[in-house]
């Protein structure tokens, strides 16, 4: 990592509140040239606070960007950090509303050249794409990391129509977390305690709105570009990770975004690209980015369009492992998506794919298959990745290949079709893709999940006719993998998933898979069939990491942490527990004196043979304390969810304190029907 400070520019950096039609402010951090010259503006425009949390982050681009010729912009999104109002749900209308004039704030501003790009990853990169689709006039590009074109399909609540346990609560029991935060009196000034209160008092979880759409509705609907792709005029440059769960909505914007488009993916995590965090290799990301805006903010040939559509890392086999520093592999370039490279290729249960009975194979799996199915959000952290298989594909019905007598390269999405019967009425089939070695270690490749209750559709409810026969398809998450000689393919499926997949009532039981009628369809693709360029045009290479110098803030000893991850099972009772530690960021101090502390715990709990038993928790405690001027304030919250056969039960509780002394305490508890969750 080069950290650059001989920039073609000179900078400045100031803090500022930007007006809002309804009179709130927002809270900005303002990086720019020095100087009179006109220049275009980034924006990156998060609830996550600019003056503690992302600062970190935020000191390794924006001054880089301030230093290339731009304006770079860091906003609290409202009711957040410091800025004005109350908190809202994520991506609401009125953040989409509030980004719209900030991007024509930015560029009505005297130092501004009128034209305006966003970027941002999660997050950030959810509402510019967002925002792109309500086409400000001077939002010209965008770069989008880590984001989703569906709200429903390709985020934290669900996944496969099915309720995603592991992160829906999370999240939830997280932004919960963030959004008690108080604002801070050396920024926000001396009201800052009754925005607190104010804040406070309008707190509702949002787990409560999300359990309340389980069906991909109008709900859902709102904010997901793919709803209308022509609507986005703007530039876009998508960046994806193969570790990360939102890749596919890059492969998906290639295929249908009118407007200019360029995609990348790499290895990585959820994380921006350049971070060294792993899987790497990282790469020269902000050279890379700065391409994009030079050629569509400033009219710079910079031939960023002769670039292929697709940019992809195609993954070499690897022994499982949690965490690589590295993965090895090579860049490919695709010109089209989808790739005439590829050839959807079937291999048929009952041929060359095969499981170790003959006919028809029961598939009820016990409900604690999932623990190892790693983190849904791979962050860059030790424990992140699915370790060694085998375990899992003892929990399911396994169809395996003979030994490969070639190497299979896949890129794009595999297909499962399978010939299901079942004597209930709900439940939920998960396919899983893996690289079994010679020595029998088993490398989780891709998977999919299908909720049976929205077989016909997400926007539905079908229950199953009990006895029934039909055939169901689902994709399996994109990926690049190369499969080499002697190792074997293996389509895994099983009836649970936990906690990545909350349990139906009655699932225990699974379905019966009919190998004849079943089969998987790989996108193999075929390098002899690969566009011209991949033989004539230059290797694709990237530029090293370069950043603007690090933020100096102090963090915690890594040595004091405890596990990241543990599984433990109570043999009794059958209960097996999967403790986790997010390490979204941990405990540090700032420069300006801030002591940042922030200690989470969640857990998940399932009795094997008992769906009905899954419960998942979240505790989280996060102080705030400066010595001069003395603030010391503390927020602790707890988060449960449970269910009946009818209803999901959430429990969720937020203590504010300053001081020591309790300022606000709320419980909130709700009965949610189950309708297809």
């Amino acid at each position: 990592m080069r950290h650059r400070e001989d920039l073609p520019y000179r900078t400045t950096c100031a803090d500022t509140r930007i007006p809002l039609p309804d009179g709130t402010e927002l809270y900005a951090r303002i990086w720019r040239p020095v100087g009179t010259g006109r220049f275009p503006a980034l924006l990156e425009y998060l609830p996550y606070r600019l003056s503690d949390w992302t600062a970190p982050r935020d000191a390794q681009r924006h001054p880089w960007y301030a230093g290339h010729g731009y304006a770079s912009v860091r906003v609290d999104v409202r009711g957040h950090g410091n800025s004005g109002g109350l908190p809202g749900d994520e991506y609401d209308a009125t953040e989409l509303a509030d980004g719209v004039a900030v991007v024509d704030w930015l560029a009505a501003q005297p130092w501004c050249s009128g034209r305006v790009g966003m970027f941002g990853i999660s997050w950030g990169g959810f509402n510019s794409l967002q925002i792109a689709a309500l086409a400000p006039e001077p939002l010209k590009a965008v770069v989008t990391v880590c984001s989703t074109d569906d709200r429903y399909d390709n985020d934290v609540h669900y996944l496969g129509g099915s309720v995603l346990a592991v992160d829906m609560h999370a999240w939830s029991a997280t932004m919960l977390a963030f959004a008690a935060r108080p604002p801070d009196p050396e920024y926000a000034g001396p009201g800052w305690r009754e925005l607190w209160l104010q804040r406070l008092d309008h707190l509702d979880p949002l787990i409560h709105t999300w359990l309340d759409h389980q069906a991909r509705d109008g709900y859902w609907q709102h904010g997901s570009v793919c709803e209308d792709y022509s609507a986005i005029r703007a530039a876009v440059l998508a960046v994806g990770g193969w570790a990360d769960p939102y890749r596919d909505t890059v492969l998906r914007l290639a295929q249908h975004l009118d407007a200019p488009m360029r995609g990348i993916i790499g290895p990585w995590s959820h994380q921006y690209p350049d971070r060294g965090l792993p899987p790497g290799p990282a790469i020269g990301f902000l050279q890379e980015t700065l391409r994009w805006w030079d050629q569509w903010l400033k009219d710079e040939d910079t031939g960023v369009m002769a670039e292929p559509l697709l940019r992809t890392w195609m993954n070499e086999s690897v022994p499982p492992a949690t965490s690589y520093p590295e993965r090895p592999g090579r860049w490919l370039g695709e010109d089209a998506w989808p790739s005439p490279a590829v050839a959807m290729t079937t291999y048929r249960l009952d041929g060359t794919l095969r499981s170790s009975q003959p006919g028809p194979v029961q598939v009820a799996s016990p409900q604690h298959t999932g623990v190892d199915a790693g983190r849904f959000f791979p962050f860059g952290n030790d424990a992140d990745l699915p370790p060694d298989q085998r375990e899992e594909d003892g929990r399911s019905v396994c169809f395996d290949s003979a030994p490969l007598a070639r190497r299979i390269e896949i890129l794009g999405n595999a297909r499962v079709r399978l010939r299901l019967s079942s004597l209930g009425t709900r439940g939920q089939v998960i396919a899983r893709l893996c690289d079994v070695a010679p020595d029998g270690s088993s490398t989780l490749v891709t998977r999919g999940v299908l909720n049976l209750l929205s077989r016909h559709g997400r926007d539905r409810t079908a229950p199953w006719t009990p006895g029934a026969t039909e055939d169901v398809r689902f994709d399996l998450v994109g990926i690049a993998h190369a499969f080499p000689l002697g190792h074997r393919l293996r389509l895994a499926v099983s009836s649970a998933y936990w906690p990545w997949v909350w349990p139906h009532p009655g699932s225990a039981a699974g379905f019966t898979v009919d190998p004849d009628g079943s089969a998987l369809v790989l996108p193999v693709r075929h390098p002899d069939r690969a566009p011209v360029h991949d033989a004539d045009r230059a290797p694709i290479t990237f530029a090293e990491p370069e950043q603007a110098p690090p933020l100096a803030v102090e963090y915690a000893d890594p040595a004091d942490l405890g596990p990241e991850r543990t599984v433990t099972r109570d043999v009794a009772t059958g209960t097996w527990t999967l403790d986790v530690d997010p390490r979204y960021g941990g405990t540090r101090v700032y420069p300006d004196g801030l002591e940042f502390s922030e200690d989470a715990r969640e857990s998940y709990t399932v009795v094997d043979q008992d769906p009905l038993s899954a419960r998942t928790a979240s505790r989280w405690t996060v102080g705030l304390r400066r010595t001069e001027p003395a603030w010391d304030v503390r927020v602790t919250t707890s988060s449960t969810i449970a269910a009946d056969a009818t209803h999901f039960l959430t429990d969720n509780q937020v203590t504010a304190e300053e001081g020591g002394a309790v300022l606000f305490h709320r419980r909130w508890e709700r009965r949610i029907p189950r309708s297809q969750g």
